[in-house]
């Protein structure tokens, strides 16, 4: 048992995320919001265009 323990602790371990990961989460993240942002706005301008000639 002794050698399988020593080949496991000679790999290293990878605890937590990195920071290339953190920044792949940021970017899908600011992606989603950028799209919502323009989505949101495309549906308010239509509301908006429908809206006001029955005023």
């Amino acid at each position: 048992m002794s050698l399988l323990r020593r080949v496991c602790e000679s790999f290293p371990r990878n605890r937590g995320q990195t920071m290339t990961e953190y920044a792949l989460i940021l970017a899908t993240v600011a992606v989603v919001i950028v799209s919502f942002y323009n989505t949101a706005g495309t549906i308010v301008n239509e509301l908006v265009n429908r809206v006001g000639p029955l005023l």
